[in-house]
């Protein structure tokens, strides 16, 4: 659902699942997420080897920083969907791995079994024939996104 602008700080706290910009803004936005997680990946591994405390609390939390690395590590999601165009594209890191490679390439298969495009044109086209200017009538047409 539209929930209207978004601020910088909105993108990580869970309410924004998808933020619509344009390609220079969506990179800029997403290689200073990348940046900002591995600096503090860094920093973290700096600060734990500095004592026996820091790492006796690294051993106790070792499956949490375990779960968190993965949420951050743009290979887990493989790239971003390059929308606007009459197919399936995932955008990758330019250093992309192979992991990285092989989920782009089931978030492209899960948008065409999904039929994403077909959905989002569906959805436009209705939204221009109602002129509605929110979401609302849309999904109660029963178009769901």
């Amino acid at each position: 659902n539209y929930i209207g602008n978004v601020e910088g700080r909105d993108t990580f706290q869970g309410d924004v699942d998808v933020m619509v910009c344009d390609g220079f803004v969506g990179n800029v936005c997403l290689k200073l997420s990348e940046g900002l997680a591995e600096a503090v990946m860094g920093m973290l591994k700096e600060e734990i080897v500095k004592s026996f405390k820091a790492k006796l609390g690294y051993l106790l939390a070792r499956d949490a920083f375990a779960s968190f690395k993965k949420r951050v590590d743009y290979a887990e999601y493989g790239g971003a969907p390059l929308l606007g165009i009459q197919g399936n594209a995932i955008v990758c890191h330019g250093r992309s791995n192979a992991v990285a490679i092989k989920n782009a390439i089931r978030v492209a298969s899960e948008m065409a079994r999904n039929k994403v495009n077909d959905r989002i044109l569906e959805l436009l086209s209705l939204h221009r024939l109602l002129g509605q200017q929110d979401d609302t009538n849309v999904l109660a047409a029963g178009v769901t996104p």
